[in-house]
């Protein structure tokens, strides 16, 4: 089970279009704060229907879409 799986499957059981979460939701989600390994973990996503889309460091926001 990947660390990031909480936050998988909260994109997917909400059936949403597109996602734009803030740092801190990812982190009310999961229970950590995301940190660089989200960069190799992103593409699990697309194992639970989404893709990131963007990831906005400056702004602290991840856009996810449904693929």
């Amino acid at each position: 089970m990947s660390k990031y799986e909480p936050l998988w499957k909260y994109l997917k059981d909400n059936h949403k279009e597109n996602y734009k979460l803030s740092y801190e939701k990812i982190k009310n989600i999961l229970g950590f704060d995301i940190d660089h390994s989200f960069l190799t973990y992103k593409k699990e996503s697309k194992e639970y229907g989404y893709e990131v889309d963007k990831i906005l460091m400056k702004e602290k926001i991840i856009i996810f879409n449904r693929i």
